[in-house]
């Protein structure tokens, strides 16, 4: 058997969690991404930077309503990593 390897960027659930929400919608607000993984402020803004040194996600800092709105939106570097993550994780399933 085969195993390819897995990315550790993605290898981690809170990381695997956003990108996994971004593969579906494109692009999401932070408070979007807290509220779906379940994570405190800090540790997902310590993870979306991760991604984001690596090139996987864009942050857009901007104002909505005079309030400030941070916007998370996946790279095509992101999609590609995230799919290969995925075809890499299936080597791992028995039967392939």
């Amino acid at each position: 058997m085969d195993f390819k390897e897995l990315d550790p960027i993605l290898h981690s659930q809170l990381r695997l969690a956003i990108m996994s929400l971004l593969i579906g919608v494109q692009e999401a607000e932070f408070t979007f991404l807290k509220e779906k993984t379940g994570a405190s402020a800090g540790n997902l803004s310590v993870q979306l930077n991760k991604l984001k040194e690596v090139g996987y996600v864009d942050i857009i800092k901007q104002f909505k309503n005079n309030y400030p709105q941070t916007v998370c939106k996946i790279t095509d570097k992101g999609i590609l990593a995230f799919e290969e993550y995925v075809k890499a994780l299936q080597t791992y399933l028995p039967g392939r």
